[in-house]
């Protein structure tokens, strides 16, 4: 799912706990929505590894969320309403695509790693790639539902978040085509940085979602030997 899907969702699922500190209600909804996006900041880095944790952030919303409303502070609505954003983003992930440069071919198998079991977790395609038409429609059926209760600042806020996927949307198949145009004319040392997905003839994926080209690769040449030698 796309980040302003993620970010909708978060301060939308924090709105219940608004009501521990309404004289905050926006800072708390703020909160949820920083932390639906959280998550994404590991984009260059091991995305949907780095940061994303589902287990972890659901846990910790189990313990944060009945605390505020036991403790009935700003501070624990603000802290539960963070942690139920990013645990949302994290499992809301395996829900959707798979990590390739073109999620819309279904050719990954990894869309978000489970630190506690040490293993990558399947996608399951429901929403079927990020900026998918039907992303779109869940950023704006959140947007629409916040649109009531936020004001103010949040209002804008809310209403950019959706402008974002709406062109996002509209752009994106467009992106892989620019992602092979841009990055070979880059240096050898940015390029080196980024994700495999990006990479011009990377030799393996399996460091952001793909599955293991340089061992496919392997394996199509000793096919075509053993093939030729009969």
């Amino acid at each position: 799912m796309m980040l302003p899907t993620h970010a909708l969702a978060g301060a939308a699922l924090a709105v219940p706990l608004a009501a521990v500190a309404p004289e905050a209600a926006a800072l708390v909804l703020a909160a949820g929505l920083v932390g639906g996006a959280l998550p994404d900041l590991d984009l260059y880095v091991g995305h949907r590894r780095t940061l994303h944790f589902p287990v972890y952030y659901s846990a910790a919303t189990a313990v944060a969320v009945p605390s505020a409303f036991f403790f009935d502070t700003v501070a624990s609505a603000v802290i539960a309403a963070g942690l139920v954003g990013a645990a949302a983003h994290s499992v809301a992930d395996v829900f959707g695509g798979g990590l390739e440069l073109r999620p819309w071919r279904a050719t990954a198998d990894r869309a978000v790693y489970d630190h506690f079991n040490g293993r990558w977790i399947a996608p399951r395609r429901w929403i079927r790639y990020d900026g998918a038409p039907e992303d779109l429609l869940l950023s704006a059926t959140l947007a629409a539902g916040l649109w009531g209760v936020v004001d103010g600042p949040l209002q804008f806020v809310v209403a950019g978040a959706l402008t974002i996927a709406a062109v996002y949307t509209v752009v994106r198949r467009i992106l892989p085509r620019l992602v092979e145009l841009i990055v070979p004319a880059l240096p050898a040392d940015i390029v080196s940085a980024l994700p495999a997905r990006y990479r011009p003839h990377a030799a393996t994926e399996t460091d952001d979602g793909g599955r293991d080209t340089q061992a496919s690769s392997r394996g199509d040449r000793s096919g075509r030997v053993a093939r030729n030698g009969r």
